[in-house]
């Protein structure tokens, strides 16, 4: 099994799973997410899709 992207797919997933952590924050702890919660899930969500999918030379 080739192991090529394993970080970058690690990457990808530290920020899918902090985006998952904001529905659970408000349905599960019953916490709503503020902006700067909701802003720091968008900028971690971004730098993952950049680290998947960004260009290389």
């Amino acid at each position: 099994m080739p192991t090529d992207h394993a970080g970058r797919v690690f990457a990808g997933c530290a920020g899918v799973h902090l985006g998952a952590s904001l529905p659970w924050l408000r349905a599960v702890e019953g916490i709503r997410p503020d902006r700067w919660d909701l802003a720091g899930s968008a900028l971690a969500l971004a730098g993952s899709g950049l680290i998947l999918w960004g260009p290389r030379g």
